[in-house]
């Protein structure tokens, strides 16, 4: 790490980053105790707490939701968490980008209070995790929506996905958490958790941040070559011709989704696994749009697995 000096108090480690000639202070905590510590003394002061789970390798996508948070709450804790019980042992766990240093710059830029930054020991105790196996614990799932598209592609990814958000709830106990829409499903998952767990957290879905050329950002994007970067915006292209072709007054679904479909397979290095148009409440195919609606891509460049989505609004429909 670059030069840096570090005091302590009641076990929270309170860091001064020296970079690019800014000074930086930000508290970072690694374990429950002392996140619990840091909840407790902003409830005292009847802060509204705000929080942004994320697995690292953060972008400005990532900022966004952040100074979300930061606008909209009193106190805003930052996760940074590769959780291995979301990836099957085919994936890209021990591959996954982490970039701590930076990411507490970035936290810190944003107006981030707090960075909780737990092991894998910390979050699912002694037992030993290797990546998509099922140790001795206790599990979260939420039925039907994670049997569909990215969870039937990736099986066990949302069961991982609802236990560490629960668990993280339940350590933070936020007023508001923050997500973004490219995650269209998992914020679905998500959501019905919460609902359904009668839970006392405010999900708020922030708008895809994107590249200049349209590309979603993605912590993946930088596995990409420069040949498959540029390929890969034709997740975008293809999304934005059906929301035009909506906004012309087309209401056929399945044409749609055959438009689509083609404008990937047509695309070097672009192995397409699903192209659909579903209903955005229960992700179910629809045939035809009569009202709200979701376009929805995922597909592969080389190994990099990238997803995308297009709300088909009530505006699209005007």
């Amino acid at each position: 790490m670059r030069g840096h000096g570090e005091s302590r108090s009641n076990n929270n480690v309170q860091t001064t980053w020296l970079c690019y000639d800014k000074v930086m202070n930000t508290t970072i905590v690694s374990t429950v105790r002392e996140l619990r510590q840091a909840v407790h003394q902003s409830r005292k002061k009847r802060q509204r707490i705000g929080f942004v789970p994320t697995m690292g390798a953060l972008h400005a996508g990532h900022v966004s939701l952040i100074k979300r948070s930061v606008e909209e709450c009193d106190y805003s804790i930052v996760s940074i968490f590769v959780n291995p019980t979301q990836f099957r042992p085919s994936e890209d766990y021990h591959k996954y980008p982490r970039t701590l240093e930076k990411d507490v710059e970035m936290c810190n830029q944003a107006g981030a209070q707090l960075v909780f930054t737990p092991s894998v020991e910390e979050m699912y105790g002694k037992a030993s995790f290797a990546a998509g196996e099922r140790a001795r614990s206790t599990f979260v799932e939420v039925p039907d929506i994670s049997d569909i598209l990215d969870g039937k592609s990736r099986p066990g990814h949302f069961r991982g996905v609802a236990t560490v958000v629960n668990k993280l709830f339940n350590q933070v106990l936020p007023d508001k958490a923050y997500f973004g829409q490219k995650d269209a499903q998992q914020v679905s998952v998500i959501q019905t958790m919460v609902r359904e767990l009668s839970m006392p957290v405010e999900i708020v879905v922030c708008p895809t941040m994107r590249e200049n050329d349209g590309l979603a950002m993605s912590s993946r994007n930088r596995y990409l070559t420069s040949k498959q970067r540029e390929n890969a915006t034709v997740l975008y292209h293809a999304l934005n011709e059906v929301r035009e072709r909506v906004i012309e007054g087309e209401r056929d679904a399945g044409l749609l989704q055959v438009i689509m479909a083609g404008m990937l397979e047509e695309t070097e290095g672009c192995e397409k696994e699903y192209s659909v148009i579903v209903n955005p409440e229960t992700f179910q195919p629809i045939s035809r749009i009569e009202g709200p609606a979701l376009a929805l891509i995922a597909a592969r460049f080389g190994e990099t697995r990238l997803i995308d989505n297009m709300q088909l609004g009530e505006n699209a429909l005007a």
